[in-house]
């Protein structure tokens, strides 16, 4: 069992980013969930090493892309000046879980990140940056398979707990789904929950 702190993060990525076949390819639901809005502002919470932030660039959001480590800052900087987005996208190191932005996006969107406070709570703080009108995107680890991939349970959420977090008349759920995909080069599948 581990820590999801700051120290861990910086192992993860510094251990993930020298290979370059370990670049995965961009979440399948970013593209699925955001066809029909029109580009603003986003930010990537957790974003890691940018690969969602940059594929949000490149279809003309303006993005704050915010994460925990350094390592995998400097990677999706790297990644951006290489596909000549670096315009278009500000790398914010920072604990997401403890941040305080003082603003607002259109779009606030998470792809597996675990802050060490959380999944619940942390998906809570992230729709308080959602602007009026905006949109949140979550996708987690779906509750009961966190044994693949060495996660402990309370980095894994349900989609009924998701769902009671955002029950007021200010929210409305318009997707809400599970699915299992494979993945690149891991062995076993990722068992998703999208809200």
């Amino acid at each position: 069992m581990h820590d999801f702190d700051k120290n861990y993060w910086e192992e993860h990525w510094v251990s993930a980013t020298s290979p370059k076949e370990r670049i995965m390819p961009v979440n399948p639901y970013l593209a699925d969930e955001t066809k029909q809005l029109s580009p603003g502002t986003a930010l990537d919470a957790g974003c890691g090493i940018g690969t969602e932030a940059l594929w949000l660039a490149e279809n003309g959001w303006q993005v704050t892309g915010a994460d925990i480590s350094a390592a995998a800052l400097a990677t999706a900087a790297r990644r951006a000046e290489e596909t000549e987005q670096s315009h278009r996208v500000e790398w914010v190191e920072t604990d997401v879980a403890r941040w305080e932005p003082n603003r607002t996006w259109d779009l606030v969107t998470t792809h597996y990140a675990h802050p060490d406070t959380g999944q619940l709570a942390f998906y809570k703080r992230l729709g308080s940056w959602v602007a009026t009108n905006g949109t949140l995107l979550i996708v987690g680890h779906h509750h009961g398979t966190h044994h693949q991939h060495e996660h402990p349970e309370e980095a894994t959420v349900s989609l009924d707990a998701i769902a009671e977090l955002f029950t007021e008349p200010d929210w409305r759920i318009e997707a809400s789904y599970e699915q299992t995909r494979s993945v690149g080069h891991r062995s076993a599948p990722l068992h998703d929950v999208v809200v």
